[in-house]
């Protein structure tokens, strides 16, 4: 039997996520691991984050590909951009399971004075390799720096 210490482990690099909210703190924890650009997105898949059927459920796959992707996007600029989510799109290709990594890698489309655009990848880091999870990109509404 797996021990809960070692279910929540965190991955070498990622620290606690910089910035939360009350909806990220009953979803969470969420950790990030800094890149040359940008930063990974990661949860360790908890009881709390499972579905009926014992994998991660696919609201919190859109809940992580919405926040890896605002905030990754919101700070490729200088000052940080403050948005709201216009659009999120989201094709579930694979599962994760309990114990499971799981992580979301942002590429930042474009970043305007008006719009932003992301995409992301989510997977499940392990030994053999990334196994996917869902591809996402979403639309940002700019409101201010």
């Amino acid at each position: 039997m797996t021990s809960v210490s070692a279910i929540s482990a965190v991955p070498e690099g990622f620290e606690p996520l910089f910035r939360s909210s009350p909806f990220l703190d009953l979803t969470g924890p969420f950790f990030h691991r800094p890149l040359a650009q940008g930063f990974l997105v990661g949860l360790r898949v908890l009881p709390q984050h499972a579905n009926a059927s014992g994998t991660l459920h696919g609201g919190l796959v859109a809940t992580l590909a919405d926040v890896a992707m605002g905030y990754v996007t919101a700070t490729s600029r200088t000052p940080a951009l403050r948005m709201v989510t216009a659009s999120l799109g989201l094709d579930y290709v694979g599962a994760a399971r309990m114990g499971d990594w799981v992580e979301a890698a942002v590429e930042v489309v474009k970043a305007g004075s008006r719009l932003a655009f992301a995409e992301a990848r989510i997977s499940v880091a392990g030994a053999s390799g990334a196994q996917p999870v869902a591809s996402a990109r979403a639309v940002f509404l700019v409101v201010g720096p």
